[in-house]
This record gives C-alpha cells, structure tokens and sequence, in this order.
C-alpha cells in the first residue's frame, strides 16, 4: 500500500510538472483526493499560514510593478551595469541577486537578461558567462530575501523551533552571495572568447547586426519611486520585527501573554504597505492582479496548495514505515536531505512548492532545523532542465549564440554555474550554521 501511494504521489508531482502553471498544484489536489477516497488516508491541514503569506507578499510585490517600481529598479540596474562593461560576468550577477533579494521574485531578471546581453557584447565579452550566472543568481537570491514566497514558507516551519528570519538571513544570504560569486569566478574564462566563437563568426557573416546602443531612458515618475521606498521599508520592517520580537505586539496578561506570530505580521505588513502603494500611488487596482509578478505568485500560491498538502498527507499517514528507513541516514549524514530537495526542486519548478512539499518531513525526521536552514539552497534545482523561463529567456535575448542548449540537452550552458553556486552555497551554509546556530 506504501509502495502504492508513493507511486500516485510521484505520478501527480510529474503530470503536473509536465503541464506547468497551476497544473502543478491541481494534480497535487487530484492526488489527494486518491489518497483520501481510495486508499483512506487521513489527509493533514492545508498550509494556510504559508499561502497567506504568500499572497500578502505577491500582492505587495505586484502593486509595485504597476506602480512603476519595476521600472526604476530595472533602470538603475541598467545604469549599473553599463558603468562596469569590463566586470560584467561579475556585476551582472550581483546586480540580478540585489534586485531579486529586493523585490521578492526572480521576475526582474527578465527585464536584465538584453540589457547584460547587450553590454557583454558591445565589451567583447562571451554573453553566456555573465547571462548563465545572472540567471543562477535571480534564483540563488530567492532563497536569500526576506520576503520571498521560499523564504518565508521556510520561516512558517521553523518559527516553532525558536528560529527567527534573521536566523535563516544569516546563513543564506552569505552563502548563497559566495555561492554565485565562485560560480562568475569560474565562468569568467569559460569558452572561447567571443572574437573567437565559431557560431558568433557565422552569425557576423550572415549579417548580425552590432549590439544596440545604450537605449533612450524610460520616464520615470515620482509616484514609481515613492512605491520603490515603501517596499524597501517594509522588507526592513519585516527583517526587525523578524529579529526583534519585543518590537511585535503582545496580547493577553500574566502566563497568558502571547506575541504576535511572524506570519501574522508578514501578512498585515505586506498587505499595508499594498494599500499606501495603491493610495499614495494611485496605482490602478487592475493592473495589480494582471501584471506577471502577482500572476506568477499565484500559481505558486495553488502549487503548495496541492503539492504541499499532498506530499504533507502521504509523510504523515506514512510516518511509522519512513522514519525508520531513514531515520538512521538523518542522524548521520544529515547533507543527504539537500539532494532531496535538490530533485524535488527540479521537478516542481518553485522553491517555495519544495519547501511546503519536503521541509516538513525533514524537521519531523528530526533534522536539526539550523541544517535545514543550511540546505535550504538546495531548492534551487530547476536550472538542471533547460525549461524555466529565465533560461528560455537568456538563450533567447543572447543574440550571439554563445548560450544554448547542448546537443545532449543536459550540457547547456546553465548547468555547471547552477552546480557549483548551489554546492558552494550549500557547503558555506552548513559551516555558518555550525558557528552561528
């Protein structure tokens, strides 16, 4: 029977990566509802406070694109960028992870991906070292903000264990800042150079046009950089009020007192700071709900809705023949679980879906929670198939054909940054956690 559910849940998780989208976490639903109706299973609570916080989040994240913020950001990076042409495999991954970390979402990598292109060409510079690492660090940073969905469905697990979003700051965003950082290091000399570059050369003679010139700036309204500081403000407050817990409000008197819950405070911060956006703004509500960055939040909202509650339901019902099997492994040799995580991550296509599908079992497994902060990088796979946007995206804006997708789909020209930043951040994060936790 084990054997059984296990094969419906892995059938769901792969029909639903296949289709993509909310597909995902509507064949997470489908799921279920066999493990329920045919095979009994008592399925557990959905993860409310997580998708909540999610929401409250993407909706925050989404009124500032309609207002504009997006825009600033991606022009500042542009001007960043076209200061430092000769560091460019470096500063194009620094800047697509400050500006990830920033807003939340790997979205504003796909507004980076020409501008990198066009500048690493115009410098004589192989686009595919700086646009391969930029795209691995836009998803290394997930797991480093504040306020992404990843992050704090990590924080809603962990909070009962006494850990604080400062915990999980401290050890991921160092690592995964080293992790990228070693990655350009390697890149900065991979291939020929782009002179050199046999598929370069055919498209020179076959007429490619030269790099475009620095494009005419976007107009950009005060309104837009007003949105920009009060997102900025509420990652901030969230990070003290994360940190700080006197700073939270408490209710109750005497042995009764009770501080206000980190998700709690995740979702009246980022659902205010939406509203002053909106109203200061004066930001068209419409536009919110039909803008990429909430649409994309979304769906990761329904993934963890299905795959998580599943995944949650089989571990549990299951629990007494798994632990067990395992429970030897994870005393041992915990680091096993991020290769876990690494190829659950490849196939649902979401950090946050990984971590509301996997990160449950390991702390129940009894996994030190500060090695789960640790291995929380190791969500980061879906770089190992050449299918996620950012990657589509980078192949597509690199006009000179230096990244692609190998003959053998495999070797592309994301696998080996994508390899190394995840190892390194993962190997710098276990040995943060053992002097910091």
């Amino acid at each position: 029977m084990f054997i059984l559910q296990f094969m419906i849940v892995l059938l769901a998780i792969l029909i639903g990566a296949r289709i993509g989208g909310i597909g995902l976490g509507i064949m997470g639903g489908a799921g279920l509802a066999i493990l329920t109706f045919v095979f009994n299973l008592e399925p557990t609570s959905p993860p409310i406070d997580v998708m909540l916080m999610i929401v409250a989040v993407v909706t925050a994240a989404g009124t500032l694109q309609a207002a504009g913020g997006m825009n600033v950001l991606v022009d500042l990076a542009e001007k960043i960028l076209r200061k430092n042409p000769s560091r460019i495999t470096f500063m194009a991954p620094i800047t697509t992870y400050f500006f990830t970390f920033f807003a939340g979402t790997g979205h504003v990598a796909y507004t980076l991906l020409p501008v990198i292109s066009e500048v690493a060409q115009e410098s004589k510079v192989r686009p595919e070292r700086p646009l391969s690492v930029a795209v691995i660090a836009s998803q290394q940073a997930i797991v480093a903000s504040p306020i992404s969905a990843a992050t704090v469905a990590l924080l809603a697990l962990i909070a009962g264990f006494d850990f604080t979003l400062m915990n999980i700051l401290m050890i991921t965003v160092p690592a995964t800042f080293i992790g990228i950082m070693t990655a350009a290091f390697v890149m900065k000399n991979r291939g020929p150079e782009l002179e050199n570059d046999p598929e370069y050369i055919r498209r020179l003679e076959n007429g490619l046009a030269p790099a475009v010139q620095e494009r005419e700036k976007r107009e950009v309204s005060s309104r837009s950089i007003y949105s920009v500081w009060l997102f900025l403000f509420a990652a901030v407050l969230i990070v003290l009020l994360g940190t700080f817990e006197q700073l939270r409000p408490s209710f109750g008197t005497g042995e009764e007192i009770t501080i206000l819950s980190m998700p709690h405070t995740i979702q009246i911060v980022m659902l205010t700071i939406a509203a002053l956006i909106l109203l200061i703004c004066k930001v068209d509500a419409a536009k919110v709900a039909t803008g990429s960055v909430f649409r994309a939040g979304i769906v990761a909202v329904v993934a963890i809705f299905g795959i998580a509650w599943m995944g949650d339901s089989f571990f549990q019902a299951n629990m007494e023949i798994i632990e067990p099997a395992v429970q030897g492994m994870v005393e041992t040799a915990p680091w096993v679980f991020a290769f876990a995580l690494f190829i659950m991550s490849i196939f649902l296509n979401s950090q946050a879906a990984t971590v509301g599908a996997l990160m449950p079992l390991g702390l129940t497994l009894g996994i030190n929670p500060a090695f789960m902060i640790a291995m929380f990088p190791a969500v980061n796979g879906y770089f190992f198939m050449p299918n996620y946007g950012p990657i589509i995206a980078a192949i597509g804006f690199d006009r000179t054909g230096t990244t692609k997708i190998g003959k053998y789909v495999f070797n592309h020209s994301f696998m080996l940054p994508g390899l190394i930043a995840t190892f390194v951040a993962v190997a710098v994060g276990y040995l943060l956690a053992f002097v910091l936790l």
